[in-house]
């Protein structure tokens, strides 16, 4: 196992993150491997633009300047939800060979970004806890492993389904249902497709999984898992079918095969999901 210190830059493409929060995620990280594990907080991380760290033109410069700086490791995304979409179109285009080497890091919204990188064959995107999962129950523990995951490559931080050698991704559900919109989703014939969601309807779901198996990118999936849904808004009345009978209702009508449970979601016990074929640590 490699003793060498892990560079691992942060950056936040929606909202911004405090700086006790930065404090918290570096006191972890120096307590779980000491000059192992070196955090940059990039500036841009504490500003405050309305919603976001940072209006679109600065997230997306200091995006391009830790990925194309080959002192980094690993590119962590901070904090998810909205705004990763805003950021430059041509970024994708400027990125040079330090890029291609590094571990970017995230979920949630950070999927515009991770299915970018991996549709242009671009580094190697992995969906995965992030410093705002301290704010969960338990927290911590996904920190922990986030970091065992960018420090020592641990098998034991990985979904299973990422173990079996198989071409696997894993997306928020409404967060792939926009890419594929915009044309954004990679072709993921022949993949295992983690999803789940947070903080929305059941009939959203239902909406969504529509889209995502009306695609051509999904029609030849080998089959697709499902995470946990959590935080679902109580509807004027009952949907009427449970987040899991709707996913498969959705693949049998698409003939794409519905594989049973997976072990993600908006919580502390998110595993990590590398995209693409599973590699030895």
């Amino acid at each position: 196992m490699s003793q060498e210190t892990k560079h691992i830059a942060l950056v936040c493409p929606g909202g911004p993150i405090d700086r006790g929060l930065a404090n918290q995620t570096s006191a972890i990280a120096a307590a779980r491997f000491g000059e192992r594990a070196a955090l940059h907080f990039h500036p841009h991380c504490f500003f405050e633009a309305g919603h976001f760290a940072g209006d679109d033109a600065t997230r997306s410069a200091a995006f391009l300047e830790v990925a194309n700086d080959p002192k980094f490791d690993a590119v962590w995304f901070a904090r998810g939800g909205y705004g990763a979409c805003r950021l430059d179109d041509g970024l994708f285009t400027k990125l040079n060979a330090a890029a291609r080497t590094k571990t970017y890091l995230g979920y949630s919204d950070a999927g515009m970004i991770l299915a970018r990188l991996y549709q242009a064959g671009i580094g190697r995107p992995v969906h995965g806890p992030m410093p705002t999962d301290l704010t969960r129950p338990d927290g911590a523990q996904a920190i922990a492993r986030a970091l065992d995951f960018l420090v020592t490559g641990a098998a034991d931080t990985l979904e299973p389904t990422a173990t079996f050698g198989e071409k696997t991704v894993a997306f928020n559900i409404t967060v792939l249902s926009h890419l594929i919109a915009a044309d954004w989703a990679p072709d993921l014939s022949g993949h295992v497709v983690l999803l789940e969601d947070v903080s929305e309807y059941l009939y959203s779901i239902d909406r969504a999984m529509f889209a995502i198996l009306s695609s051509p990118k999904l029609r030849h999936a080998a089959g697709i898992k499902l995470g946990r849904i959590t935080d679902v808004p109580e509807n004027d009345r009952p949907f009427g079918h449970s987040a899991e009978e709707i996913v498969a209702y959705w693949c049998a009508r698409a003939g794409v095969a519905y594989l049973g449970r997976a072990d993600i979601g908006h919580d502390a016990d998110n595993k990590v999901v590398p995209f693409g074929a599973s590699q030895p640590s």
